[in-house]
Formats: C-alpha cells, sequence, structure tokens
C-alpha cells in the first residue's frame, strides 16, 4: 500500500527483483501501471485511496487478484512541515496517517484472522518517539501509528492468532515527503539503502527496525531527555 512513491515505490521493486508476487495499490494509477510494466508476470495493481470507505473493498479485490495475502505492507503516508497551524494541513494528516492506517492495518488484520496468519508490516517513524514542533501531526500519528501496532501484537499473542508484525522507523529519507529546497534535514538518507534496510527488516521479521545505526542512537538518546528539555529543545 502506497507504491505509487517514495519507501513504497522503492520496496515494491524490490521484492519484484527478488520473485515476490506482488499486488501493488496507492492513488495514482498512471504511477502503479509504470511499476507493473516493470514485472508484469509478478505485479497487478488496484487503484485504492486510504482516506476512503471502499479501500478496504479495493484490498480484497486486490487480494483475489494475486491469489491471497502472506505480507501486508504499508507504505502509505504524508507529513509536512506546519509551525503555522494551517487546519487543513493538520486534519490531511490525521485522515491519512491516523485514520488511513487504522482502516487498512485492520481491513489486513481481519483477513490474516480468517487466514489463520500473517504478516503486518508498516512504515511509521521515528517521529512518533517525541512531539516534534515543526510537525505536530505527523509525529503524532507517527506515535499513534508506533502504540497501534504494540496494542494489536499484544492482541494476536493473546488469542493466539499468529499474526506477526513489523514496525518499520525510518529517520529522514531524502524523498518527495521532506521538501529539502526549504528544509534542512540532518543524516539524510537515500532511499535505495533505506529500501534495502526494510525488506531485510520485513524477511527477519524483526517487530521494531530503527533505520539506520545513527538514528537508532538518537532515538536511544531522545527517550532520556525529559519533558522539560525537551520542549525547550528548538527544532
Amino acid at each position: 500500500m502506497g507504491a505509487t512513491s517514495g519507501m513504497g515505490m522503492a520496496v515494491s521493486r524490490i521484492l519484484a527483483e527478488k520473485g515476490w508476487r506482488l499486488g501493488i495499490a496507492g492513488r495514482r494509477e498512471e504511477k502503479l501501471k509504470e511499476l507493473q510494466g516493470l514485472f508484469p508476470d509478478r505485479i497487478s495493481y488496484q487503484v485504492i485511496d486510504i482516506e476512503k470507505d471502499d479501500a478496504p473493498v479495493n484490498l480484497q479485490v486486490l487480494i483475489e487478484k494475486i491469489g491471497g495475502m502472506d505480507l501486508y505492507f504499508h507504505g502509505s503516508g504524508v507529513g509536512w512541515h506546519n509551525e503555522e497551524l494551517d487546519l487543513s494541513t493538520e486534519l490531511k494528516t490525521v485522515s491519512t496517517n491516523a485514520l488511513g492506517f487504522t482502516r487498512m492495518v485492520d481491513s489486513a488484520w481481519h483477513y490474516f484472522c480468517q487466514r489463520g496468519g500473517g504478516h503486518i508490516a508498516v512504515i511509521s517513524s521515528i517521529a512518533g518517539v517525541k512531539g516534534l514542533g515543526p510537525a505536530p501531526s505527523y509525529s503524532a500519528t507517527k506515535g499513534f501509528d508506533n502504540t497501534y501496532i504494540q496494542a494489536l501484537a499484544q492482541l494476536s499473542h493473546k488469542k493466539h492468532l499468529g499474526i506477526i508484525f513489523t514496525d518499520i522507523r525510518p529517520g529522514f529519507v531524502d524523498t518527495p515527503l521532506l521538501d529539502t529546497s526549504k528544509h534542512h534535514y540532518p543524516m539524510l538518507m537515500q532511499p535505495q539503502k533505506v529500501s534495502r534496510m526494510i525488506v531485510r527488516a520485513i524477511e527477519k521479521k524483526k517487530r521494531v527496525a530503527v533505520i539506520d545505526w545513527r538514528y537508532r542512537v538518537l532515538v536511544f538518546f531522545w527517550r532520556l531527555l525529559p519533558n522539560w528539555i525537551w520542549e525547550r529543545i528548538r527544532l
């Protein structure tokens, strides 16, 4: 899900090159057709807007096209610098990263419940660790994603459902999601390197994967900072 740009597209290409049978989805059909054209015997696609109520139905259509689903990979997400707190920007972020995320992850959950197990992997972000002043709704919704996956993992164990989870938390990646012409991002990573690390995390079925080691160190220290210090840091 989210194969039309960024990490979703990059991961899709790597999985297809590895021989996976893929069902790809996103809002822009021309991008889906372009990716399918590179691997016509391995990829089927379905136009899906995760903000729409019909998204779960369209996901089921895609699953039927490829003959079943072992892995649901959620790469859809939006985010902006929004220090002005423009309301439409904040609500768009919540609609995609929280409501759309829940809509699709829940759909995959119910499918795997009926199937007797499966793997749900999502791209969240290190931004979910702390509230980021320049991007309030982005960091808040990524924190929501982290907590939601943790809750579902606990629920899967409780009910012995056999559903496993991988929460992938990259740092800054040089994709269209970041406007590098207007803002400086430290430790900026290249999409191809990050996508390879994401695929390895999926293949190893890691529960949480912070990408890369520099961000693992950064997040460790972020967690140690008390709120009164964090809230006075100028980001």
